[in-house]
């Protein structure tokens, strides 16, 4: 991919990404770092992209993957451990913060159209494959695969343009 449009599609999507990581890092410190981390990692694998649709859940990947990584890395936890014995941080707060991420994707979830939430909630909550969700559903393999990617679709921009987003 040529390093102009890999520009454009970060332009594009860096925003929603952003708010992913916050979402998963659980701070804009480390979201911030955690989205330098994937766009250098993305721009190096630029050319394993098999279509620029995919881009922003590919970025996403990669971005979640990084804040997994920063959370388990040794002296992250060791850094928390401190942090929490003196008074430092407030898990109180990040146990809220939580609680109120939780309310909004329980939001989102609730308002999709029934049609959309069952297999939503098979695959994405039950974690069922989309054939298996197909069957239990009595519906085409093709239709469930539809359907859970505009489940998916809604949801993302319930989220992203939400009161509970950053």
């Amino acid at each position: 991919m040529e390093e102009a449009r890999f520009d454009a599609l970060v332009r594009k999507h860096k925003d929603s990404i952003y708010r992913q990581m916050v979402r998963v890092c659980h701070h804009k410190e480390d979201a911030e770092d955690a989205l330098a981390t994937a766009l250098m990692l993305a721009f190096s694998a630029a050319n394993q992209l098999s279509s620029e649709t995919a881009f922003r859940a590919w970025l996403g990947t990669i971005g979640k993957r990084v804040c997994t990584r920063m959370r388990s890395h040794p002296a992250i936890q060791n850094t928390l451990e401190y942090a929490e014995e003196h008074g430092l941080i407030n898990t109180a707060a990040s146990d809220f913060d939580l609680a109120i991420l939780k309310g909004c994707v329980r939001e989102a979830v609730d308002s999709l159209p029934e049609i959309y939430r069952d297999v939503y909630l098979k695959c994405e909550l039950e974690e069922a494959t989309v054939p298996q969700a197909a069957l239990d559903l009595g519906i085409t393999h093709s239709a469930a695969k539809s359907r859970l990617l505009r489940a998916r679709t809604i949801v993302r921009e319930k989220l992203d343009g939400s009161i509970c987003a950053p």
